[in-house]
């Protein structure tokens, strides 16, 4: 099926929340233009990390609610006591705190989507009032009496093994019928290493030359023999500490070792992992110390050495920007005139 034409929906923003090309997330995408398509409720699982609020973005975008509210709820980042108010809202002196009306999130949402994620941490005696308004479709706030109408798209979210919870009475099977018309997998990480490529250059988008840092065949390859118990957002966060600690440097298996803090003990050597790649050893790199001009009896060309160096930077922030001439000149701290002179200067083209 062609997606790209199916009248109404944004594959483009599918794709920029959704990163990768492995046949999982090809085919996840595909899943998302079809729910998107109704009203119908989505249960999404899948490991923490994994991305299931960037999947529930997705299906709002390309759903007709788009242009509508997309209002997000951690149920198991509210305290108990504090769950309802949040959905339905309360009118002031309802409780110890309530100094003035307070609109819930359903009201927040309503023509548009509501992300309850975490819903399997929700307590049993909300889920029944959850139930009840995703019934009748009408909300009344905490400690008031009138009860307002309500158009919301139900996504929910949840790690946990939904039909665990139901044979253990933590979660309402009725319940747990309304909210997963549609039920969706997002996979792990670790079942879509190749997909890791791309994510990196997405985290990285945008960012000053100097704070990203690149990596090597032998780099690429541990990063994709990693675990990724954190899924995507332990590689988000170790390519922010790379940018920070490594800005600017091309890293390589050890030093891969060394942000992930993985034990030598789990993992094949460097050498090894060169071996299994079918690399050459690295060759030794010698260290002299600066010149002594003094005593330096070949000039040092400095003119060609800063040209080098400029050239470099050049077709990097041109890589790094997908060819985009303006994007690589912000990246330089460059006008766009400047560094199109430039390019012309050293006959470098655009790289796409």
């Amino acid at each position: 099926m062609n997606t790209a034409v199916l009248k109404g929906e944004n594959t483009t923003s599918i794709e920029a929340l959704i990163i990768g090309n492995s046949p999982a997330i090809i085919a996840l995408r595909d899943i998302i233009v079809r729910v998107a398509r109704s009203s119908a409720s989505v249960m999404i699982s899948g490991p923490s990390g994994s991305g299931k609020e960037m999947v529930a973005k997705a299906i709002h975008q390309a759903s007709s609610r788009n242009e509508r509210p997309f209002v997000p709820l951690n149920c198991g980042a509210i305290p108990a006591e504090l769950i309802e108010s949040e959905l339905f809202g309360h009118e002031r002196g309802s409780f110890t705190g309530a100094h003035s009306r307070r609109v819930g999130r359903f009201e927040e949402a309503n023509h548009g989507t509501l992300f309850l994620d975490e819903i399997g941490d929700m307590r049993f005696d909300m889920q029944v009032k959850l139930l009840r308004v995703l019934e009748d479709g009408m909300v009344a706030r905490v400690g008031g009496t009138a009860t307002k109408a309500v158009d919301v798209r139900i996504i929910t979210a949840t790690h946990q093994d939904i039909d665990a919870a139901i044979i253990e009475n933590r979660f309402r099977e009725d319940l747990f019928f309304r909210l997963g018309v549609v039920m969706l997998q997002v996979p792990d990480l670790a079942s879509r290493v190749e997909d890791i490529p791309a994510l990196i250059k997405h985290f990285q988008r945008g960012k000053p030359l100097g704070a990203i840092a690149r990596f090597d065949v032998s780099g690429i390859a541990r990063l994709k023999a990693h675990h990724w118990p954190g899924n995507v957002r332990e590689l988000r966060n170790m390519i922010e500490r790379a940018g920070v600690l490594s800005g600017g440097e091309m890293l390589d298996a050890h030093a891969v070792d060394l942000l992930l803090g993985n034990s030598a003990k789990r993992l094949m050597s460097v050498d090894e992992l060169r071996a299994s790649l079918n690399m050459p050893p690295p060759k030794p790199v010698s260290f002299s110390p600066a010149p002594d001009l003094k005593r330096e009896k070949s000039p040092i060309d400095l003119k060609a050495m800063l040209e080098t160096l400029e050239l470099e930077r050049i077709q990097l922030a041109l890589d790094t920007a997908d060819g985009v001439i303006s994007e690589a000149a912000r990246l330089l701290t460059l006008k766009r005139t400047t560094l199109i002179e430039k390019m012309r200067k050293y006959g470098v083209e655009r790289a796409c």
